[in-house]
Formats: structure tokens, sequence, C-alpha cells
């Protein structure tokens, strides 16, 4: 079977890093024609060097990247370096990457590889705000027969919020641009906190990769390191949630995950609650069935696949 081709939209912060290098390692089952970055987790001339670094530690540095937006569609930008750390990939030394960054705006890149694309051919992974994407869709809605599915993480249900009392911070960062994707009719899976926060990074699990002992893994365990710091203090937990990196084990192994079809919709109003999924799990309104909502995931299952594929860099 061919490999998938997919398009990787993120915010690199460390989760975001470790989606890229599984998805890198796996090129018998993703083909990646392109990698683009959005102001989220830091601002966008961050995101963009971070994500052609992850490149150069992968010696992967033929894969396009592009720069996108540089502010959410309507509010006023947010970030995250209290989490990640000012570089957003605190843990990792910062070099200047060999990578080159390509001249094109990210949503135009978006825009002309999803037209010209055979229909329901491409699969979007977006693991930060969605801005890139809901800006293509806005700008041009042809886009849309493009893509097969679109792969996200973000939001929450039972888990509440990570930014706010009500929601997540991809969704928090751009609920605009979260509600043009949610609604624009194309097949979606999404990854919230639900499914995310089951997948805790601890320091056993960190110890397995970094014994792996190639550059890929001491990358890894050396974010990871940094970015248990947080999360482990926040939640009183045994090591932090690896959010971004399920959106790329569902596309490996999907059998490792359980979800359910639903209606999603994002509060974009109200200042208590902004950025709010409203998941209707049990189906007691009419809207339709919008998202298929991940709510499991076999925690172990999932990181043997993350270290049997790290492990790949260093044959």
């Amino acid at each position: 079977m061919a490999a998938r081709p997919v398009i990787i939209d993120c915010d690199p912060g460390q989760d975001d890093a470790v989606a890229l290098f599984l998805a890198m390692a796996s090129p018998e089952d993703l083909e990646i024609i392109g990698i683009t970055t959005v102001a989220g987790n830091v601002p966008l001339e961050l995101t963009q060097r971070n994500a052609r670094m992850m490149c150069d530690i992968a010696a992967r540095k033929e894969l396009p990247v592009f720069a996108g937006c540089d502010r959410p569609l309507v509010r006023e930008p947010v970030t995250a370096e209290y989490i990640h750390g000012d570089t957003g990939i605190d843990g990792v030394d910062v070099f200047e990457p060999e990578t080159p960054l390509q001249d094109r705006h990210a949503v135009d890149f978006l825009i002309e590889t999803l037209v010209n694309a055979e229909p329901d051919s491409i699969t979007l992974v977006p693991t930060g705000p969605m801005t890139n994407i809901a800006a293509a869709i806005d700008r041009d809605p042809g886009v849309l027969r493009g893509i097969r599915r679109i792969v996200s993480m973000g939001g929450a249900m039972r888990e509440g919020g990570n930014r706010s009392p009500s929601a997540e911070f991809n969704v928090l960062v751009d609920p605009h641009a979260a509600g043009i994707v949610y609604d624009c009719g194309r097949p979606i899976t999404a990854m919230g906190l639900d499914v995310t926060h089951q997948v805790l990074s601890t320091r056993e699990r960190v110890a397995r990769i970094r014994e792996l002992g190639n550059d890929v893994a001491e990358a890894t365990a050396g974010m990871l390191g940094f970015f248990h710091r947080h999360d482990t203090a926040k939640y009183g937990s045994e090591g932090a949630p690896l959010h971004d990196p399920c959106t790329i084990a569902w596309l490996l192994r999907p059998d490792l995950f359980a979800t359910k079809r639903c209606n999603v919709s994002v509060e974009k109003e109200s200042e208590l609650t902004l950025g709010h999924t409203a998941v209707d799990f049990w189906h007691v309104t009419d809207r339709p069935h919008n998202v298929d909502w991940t709510c499991e995931v076999d925690a172990d299952g999932f990181y043997a696949l993350l270290v049997e594929r790290l492990a790949r860099f260093g044959s």
C-alpha cells in the first residue's frame, strides 16, 4: 500500500517536535509533502525555525517547511513560553538549521497543493492553532475537495481546559479558526485532552527513549525532560501528557485508539468560556455529527510504537 500523503501544520513546541519525528520515522506509512508552521506555542519566527531544526536532527533536510500566519484570525496572539520555554523547544540545544525555509506563505502552499490534488487524497495534521487551514478554506473553499481527512490535536470535553478552565490551548488561541475547520464538512478525527492526558511521558518511558542512543532519541528525551517539569507539577501526575504525537500515532495505528462520532462546536463569544469545545458525546442535540472524537488510547501501545519508530534513526 502506498504511503498516505500528509501535510503537518504545527507550532513546535516539544510535543509537535516529537510528532514530526514520529512521522519522519514512518516513510512507508506517511509521505510528508510539506510542513507548515503557525504562531502558537511561541511566535512564528521560532516555530518555523524549530520545525526546520527537527528536519536537520532527523536528517530529513529535503522536507519543505513553510511559514504561515503570525497571528490568529480575530484574536490577539497568545503564546505558551511558560510551558515550552523561550525557544519553544527548551531541552535541546538551539542552532540555525540548514533545512531551508520556503519562499511561499504556508496558506498559499496549502491552497495550491490541495486545489491541484486528486480528490480526497491529502491528510492534514494540525497540531497547533488551526489558523493556516482555516485561512486556506476561507480564501478558496476549493481546497476542501483535496482533503482526505483532518487529524487534529485540540479541544477537550471531560478534561476541561489547560489554558483556561474551559478551553484547550490550541482552540483557545484561535477559536474562530477551529470553528471553521470543524464545520468544513470533511472527515475529522480530533485528539483532545481527554485522550492526550492518558499518554504520560513518565520518567521510565523517557528513559527508554534515551537508551536508544541516537540523535533523535537524545533530542526527544531532552525535550520531554524539560516539558515534564511544568505539567507534572500542575497535574500531580507521573509525567507530562504527550499531546501532539497522538495525531501521528492514530494515522499509524488507529487500533490503539477509541473514537466516537459526534458534534463538536466551538464557543467564540463568551469571555468566560471562549475556546470551549462543546462535545455532544451523548447525542443530546440534533446538531450534525462533524468529528470523530477520540476518547481512549492504549498508552503502553502508544509508547511501544514511539520507541520502535525512534529506534529507526539509529540504523
